[in-house]
Parts: structure tokens; C-alpha cells; sequence
């Protein structure tokens, strides 16, 4: 019973309540920690996007940060793969962003393989510069992973010290590829051809060249292997066989029993990037074999190679008509060398400048009497320019083309005369028109307008002929075009118009 004064009765009861609770909470403590763990899916879900909040964060990192981060870890590993995730605009943007000192310590601690890419992927001159200041060995290990043209081509960009001391270091099979491909000029079939092709004796079966193909697969990998070529026991050049007649047909047959000898067409070592762009072009071929005076098969010249190096010779020729001579520019290189090249042309041009303006100090009279003229006569001269320009660039581009010939002058000027006429007659009665209703005077319509269409008659006719007679005399017409064009035109302009202006000067001032 109850005792009626809360005494023990009560005190038991108390005691009993505080155990349930303390085991309630304790309870309610467990329960609540093993709910908060999500289930294992759940817990890899969480886990996963943690990863990806990371790797974003890595992600918003420039390359250059990445890199320069790893450098200084030395995290080889990490870094190697870094660049194998890079496109290659994004390695050649890296390497320029990088200090001399990075971009070597870069190269040694990536394999020489990868290492080899990445100069490929760098323009020439840049990727010279970076392996010339190289240990010659560390140097030799990279250049021995790269494709023959490549090394050829680089090679070629370097001092011929800088050279030697590299190819010393090669190995002696590889160094002796490098020294006969240099001999070839570099826009020739001879400079352009890869030396890593496969070729067997046409007295070998179909299960001999398969058999060799699987024990060399190492070595074939990063060969462009879709074509076989076949040769006779003097490394004549006999035929080409597709992969699938190989892999089908009968593993007993010799392979002079299935080679393609018809319609197989092989280019000479000598054969200029000219005429192999326009064999290319004429014929939907992946490569064509190159062949030696003596009829041996040497290497394989491959359309992609063809298309770059067409590419890279309009590139050197726009900078040339643009005054930067000497070869590529990078603001990587020297400041002294870009200099030097960029003055080697603006102190000719500035020397022709001062002729062209002698003109004007010979007609000084007129003008002060008619200063109107001042206004035109920039008009005059930059618009012949103009013209003539469009003219350089259309010689130029046939001459590259190969549809015109650098005695066909005659022809070449007829047609561009023939435009001329017609474009200075609208170009001078277009300025003739804005003279006149500036200054409501007639005569001075006629003086610039007439300046202009005989001016622009000549422009053509020196921006068509000059680049082919600088071609016949072996001078490059990208080069010298230009400066020629843009003296002859402002004197002529010059002179038409304060000429013109003089015999009329009484109806104009």
C-alpha cells in the first residue's frame, strides 16, 4: 500500500522512473546515430559528389597553375597524365606561359615519349629554341621518340652546333636517318616523307609479313600503317598492298602474287610540295610512296604532312608581305631578334617612304595654292595600293597553285589590265564626284579623278607582273612585292595629281 506520507512507497516508485528514462534517452541517443548514416548507396552517392565538388574545384585551375603546382610537388605521375589530358592548343598555350626553367624541368620529368609529342605539337622555331638550351643527352632521348620528319624539321631549325652535339647523342641508327634527311630540302618529298613505314620482299608469303606484324606490334603501333609496301630483294620499289588483301588472303601466297603493281603511283625524293599538293589534290590517296633516282624505295609522304606544310608556307608568306622577315615569330623569342627582323624591312621601307615623298616637295607650289589636294592625296596613294595589293595576292596565289607560270607576264597583264580599267573608271568617277560637290569646282573632280584611274591602271599592272618576273629571278615575290608596289604607286599618285594639278592650276586655285 501507499504510505500516506510519500515515504518509501514513493521513493521506489522515483527510482524506477529515473532507470526508464535514463534508458529512453540512451535509447533515443542510439537510434538517432544509427539513423543519421545513410544507407550504403546513399553513403557512396555523398561520397561521390564530395569527389566531383573537388574535381571542379581542380577543374577552375588553369593548365599553367596544374603544371606549375606538380612541378613543384614533382609529382611525375600526376603530371603525365595532366598533359596526356591536354589538347594541343592547350600544350602549346602551356609551354608559352611557362619560364625556360619549367619548360625543361617539364620535359625531363615526363617520359622522353611524351615528352616527344609535346615538341611536336610546339612550332618549330619555338620548340628549337627550348631543345637547344637542353642537355645534348636529355635532348637525344626526346628527339629519338619523334617521327623522322618531325626530327628532320627540327633539327633544321637549330644552329648546326647545337645539332651536332644532339645527333652525337642519338642513337647511331636513328642520327644517320636524322643526317640523311636533313640533306633533302625541307619542301621537297625528300624532306616531307616519313621514314617509319613497312615494307617486305615480294618473295615473302602472306603468313610471314602477318607473323611479323604481331611479334613487332610494339614497334608498328604509332606507324601509319595502311598500306605494306612491297620491294624486291634491292629495295626496288614494286607495289603497295591494302591491309585487308593481306589479312584475306591465302597465308601460303608469296606477296608478289597479290601486290598492286597498276595504277601505283611513286613520287621522286626531289618532287616539290608544288606539285605533291596538286597530286593530292588530283587523287584521293592517303600517301604515296618516295622513291630514289636509283628507283629504291625511302620513305612515304602522307597527305596530312603535305597539307601543313602548304599551310605553314602561306603563313611565312603573309608575314613576309606584312614586312617580318627571317623566318617565324613568337613574342617567346628574343626581343632583340624580333627587332632585328621587323627593322630589316621598315629602314628599306622608310628609305622608299622618303623617295615617294620627294614628289611632293618637288610640286610644294601647287599644293600651298591648292591645298585641297592634301586631302586626296592620301586617297590617291592608299586606294592604288589597295589594287594593287589585290593584284599581288591573285599572282601569288596562282603562282603557288601552279596555274600560271613566271613567263607568262604578258598573259598575266592583259587580264589584269582589263580589270583595272573598268574598277579605276568607277574608283576615279567616285572621287571625282566627292571633289566636286566638296568644293563645287569641276576641274579639280577631273585632276583627282583622273590621278586615280591612271594610277590604279598601274597598280594592277605591277601588282600582277612583279611578283612572277621576282620569281623568274629566284627572288621571293612575297617578300619584295610589296615594297615595290607601294613606292612606284605613291610617286605615280603623287606626281599624276600635283602634275595634273599643275597644268590647271589656274582653274583650281
Amino acid at each position: 500500500m501507499c504510505n500516506p506520507d510519500g515515504g518509501p512507497g514513493f521513493s521506489t516508485i522515483q527510482r524506477g522512473d529515473y532507470s526508464l528514462i535514463i534508458v529512453f534517452i540512451v535509447w533515443q541517443i542510439i537510434a538517432k546515430a544509427l539513423l543519421s548514416i545513410p544507407p550504403e548507396s546513399d553513403y557512396h552517392r555523398i561520397l561521390s559528389e564530395k569527389t566531383h565538388r573537388d574535381m571542379n574545384h581542380k577543374e577552375t585551375l588553369q593548365p599553367c597553375e596544374v603544371v606549375n603546382r606538380l612541378l613543384k610537388e614533382n609529382n611525375r605521375i600526376e603530371l603525365t597524365n595532366f598533359i596526356e589530358s591536354l589538347p594541343a592548343s592547350e600544350v602549346v598555350y602551356l609551354m608559352s606561359k611557362l619560364d625556360r626553367k619549367d619548360q625543361h624541368k617539364l620535359l625531363l620529368m615526363i617520359n622522353p615519349e611524351e615528352a616527344a609529342d609535346v615538341i611536336e605539337e610546339l612550332p618549330e622555331s619555338q620548340a628549337a629554341d627550348i631543345i637547344e638550351e637542353m642537355d645534348a643527352g636529355s635532348a637525344a632521348a626526346i628527339i629519338n621518340e619523334m617521327t623522322s620528319d618531325d626530327r628532320a624539321d627540327l633539327i633544321n631549325e637549330m644552329l648546326e652546333e647545337d645539332a651536332e652535339a644532339i645527333l652525337i647523342k642519338m642513337h647511331p641508327d636513328e642520327a644517320a636517318k636524322v643526317r640523311k634527311m636533313i640533306e633533302y630540302d625541307p619542301e621537297t618529298a625528300g624532306g616531307l616523307m616519313l621514314t617509319e613505314y613497312i615494307a617486305y620482299n615480294e618473295s615473302s608469303t602472306v603468313k610471314d609479313a602477318i607473323e611479323d606484324l604481331r611479334t613487332n606490334s610494339e614497334k608498328y603501333k604509332n606507324y601509319h600503317v595502311r598500306y605494306i609496301y612491297v620491294v624486291s630483294e634491292n629495295n626496288l620499289f614494286v607495289g603497295v598492298l591494302q591491309m585487308q588483301d593481306l589479312l584475306l588472303s591465302n597465308p601460303k601466297k608469296r606477296l608478289s602474287e597479290i601486290v598492286i603493281k597498276k595504277e601505283v603511283m611513286a613520287v621522286n625524293v626531289d618532287t616539290p610540295l608544288e606539285k605533291l599538293d596538286d597530286l593530292f589534290d588530283t587523287y584521293n590517296f592517303y600517301g604515296f610512296p618516295v622513291i630514289d633516282v636509283q628507283n629504291q624505295l625511302i620513305g612515304v609522304v602522307i597527305r596530312n604532312d603535305v597539307l601543313v606544310a602548304v599551310n605553314e608556307r602561306a603563313a611565312l608568306e603573309h608575314l613576309e608581305t606584312q614586312g617580318i622577315v627571317g623566318g617565324d615569330e613568337l613574342r617567346t623569342m628574343p626581343v632583340l631578334l624580333r627587332s632585328r627582323r621587323r627593322l630589316s624591312w621598315l629602314s628599306i621601307n622608310i628609305v622608299l617612304n622618303l623617295i615617294a615623298a620627294s614628289v611632293i616637295a618637288f610640286y610644294q607650289e601647287t599644293l600651298s595654292a591648292v591645298i585641297a589636294l592634301a586631302v586626296f592625296l592620301p586617297i590617291i596613294s592608299d586606294m592604288s595600293g589597295c589594287t594593287g595589293n589585290q593584284a599581288v595576292a591573285v599572282s601569288m596565289r596562282e603562282l603557288s597553285l601552279g596555274t600560271v607560270r613566271p613567263g607568262e607576264i604578258f598573259r598575266v597583264w592583259l587580264q589584269e589590265i582589263s580589270v583595272g580599267i573598268i574598277n579605276g573608271l568607277v574608283l576615279g568617277i567616285l572621287i571625282g564626284a566627292a571633289a566636286y560637290l566638296w568644293k563645287g569646282n569641276i576641274y579639280l573632280g577631273i585632276v583627282v579623278g583622273g590621278a586615280l584611274t591612271i594610277n590604279t591602271l598601274i597598280a594592277v599592272s605591277i601588282g600582277g607582273t612583279v611578283p612572277l618576273i621576282l620569281k623568274k629571278m629566284n627572288i621571293d615575290p612575297a617578300l619584295a612585292s610589296g615594297p615595290i608596289l607601294t613606292t612606284i604607286t605613291d610617286m605615280v599618285g603623287f606626281f599624276l595629281a600635283l602634275g595634273f594639278a599643275t597644268i590647271a592650276l589656274h582653274h583650281i586655285s
